[in-house]
């Protein structure tokens, strides 16, 4: 009986260590969806406010993936992209689920399913990703222009190299 009862704990607790994960996620989709609403409300398709030197908001619609991969194609990709995104974050929650006291890399995964969800959300409500945030140097090269959660991902991804090099140095 005590047994049970321990292993009953130790699932709830397992359980309840999901939460801030979870929490944090949600808070991304949450932002990331108020901005996309809100340029998507204030800006026409292509229309752009100048910043300063270097950025600019400017309204654009990425049907294919980053850097607008397969964006051309005959619409299979929203469906491929939004089944890619929701597998990532089922995947991603079953990895918190069993390495919830690491941090790091939690927090790693919790910022790239936030903004797989996000960036899925707008494939299926429009068919494509409102994308806004738009760097440039002078009027010669701008980047891809991204939004909050594609940051997220990159951010994510990048605190996931960080956690693997330093788990590599122990």
């Amino acid at each position: 009986m005590a047994t049970k009862k321990s292993s009953a704990a130790s699932n709830n607790s397992s359980g309840s260590s999901l939460v801030p994960w979870l929490g944090l996620a949600a808070i991304i989709i949450l932002l990331d969806q108020v901005t996309k609403v809100t340029i998507n409300k204030a800006f026409a398709y292509g229309e752009t406010l100048s910043i300063t030197s270097f950025f600019n908001l400017t309204l654009a619609y990425n049907q294919g993936a980053a850097f607008n991969f397969l964006a051309a194609e005959g619409g299979w990709q929203r469906y491929f992209f939004t089944a890619i995104g929701l597998i990532a974050a089922t995947y991603i929650i079953y990895l918190l689920k069993r390495h919830a006291g690491q941090k790091l890399f939690c927090t790693a995964l919790t910022l790239i399913m936030g903004g797989a969800l996000g960036n899925v959300i707008d494939r299926l409500l429009y068919g494509h990703v409102i994308d806004f945030l738009d760097f440039h140097y002078k009027e010669i090269y701008h980047f891809a222009a991204f939004n909050v959660a594609d940051s997220a991902i990159c951010v994510g991804a990048a605190l996931f190299i960080l956690d693997e090099l330093r788990r590599v140095k122990k």
